[in-house]
């Protein structure tokens, strides 16, 4: 999966379940201060997240993510290491 494809599911994650305006998703919106991701949110949004790479979201993966582009990265690293096993 690429980080375009990525970006776009969570970009509809994050319309379709906290109702954020799509225009204000871009790779350096911050999770909590510029969309109000909080910390309850965030653990809906994993599981939100989880079917994309097809395991369970370890939280230390998570740890240093603060922007919608850090949540595209870590998401990128977790499914390449999935498609790699795969192949």
């Amino acid at each position: 999966m690429t980080k375009d494809e990525i970006f776009q599911r969570l970009v509809n994650i994050l319309v379709e379940t906290f109702g954020i305006e799509a225009e204000r998703i871009v790779p350096e919106a911050r999770l909590r201060d510029d969309l109000d991701i909080d910390s309850i949110d965030a653990v809906d949004l994993m599981v939100q997240l989880k079917p994309l790479v097809g395991q369970r979201l370890q939280p230390e993966a998570f740890k240093l993510v603060r922007t919608v582009g850090d949540v595209v990265d870590a998401l990128h690293r977790l499914t390449a290491g999935r498609e790699t096993v795969n192949a």
